[in-house]
């Protein structure tokens, strides 16, 4: 496991849970291939609402259920991982928005197993 503590860089991916990388849904693709890649690790979270570039709202509302929420991709890793993270996602994203932030990095370890 790498070390990864002090300043670090965090990347947003914002996509559609419906957007696809060769028949399988982009947000898995794209965690299996960081994974492959040795990246830190990644997150998915689905958003119950939202909007983007065309405007088009997608809500987890009864009344107006979209198949295709938000999803954003949050990854945490060391600038030089980073810069490989950027030709990946030219890639395999083809729309949605990304954007990086200087983070703080307090603590990255796996959890002790109990017993």
């Amino acid at each position: 496991m790498r070390s990864l503590e002090g300043e670090q860089i965090l990347v947003r991916v914002f996509i559609g849970e419906s957007d696809q990388w060769h028949h399988q849904p982009l947000h898995m693709a794209l965690l299996e291939r960081l994974r492959r890649d040795g990246f830190a690790g990644a997150t998915v979270t689905r958003a119950v609402a939202g909007f983007g570039a065309q405007s088009t709202i997608h809500t987890a509302q009864i009344l107006r259920l979209s198949e295709d929420l938000p999803l954003i991709i949050e990854i945490v890793d060391s600038q030089e991982q980073i810069d490989r993270l950027k030709p990946i996602l030219d890639e395999m994203v083809s729309g949605g928005l990304v954007t990086m932030e200087p983070v703080h990095v307090l603590q990255y370890r796996p959890n002790k197993k109990s017993g």
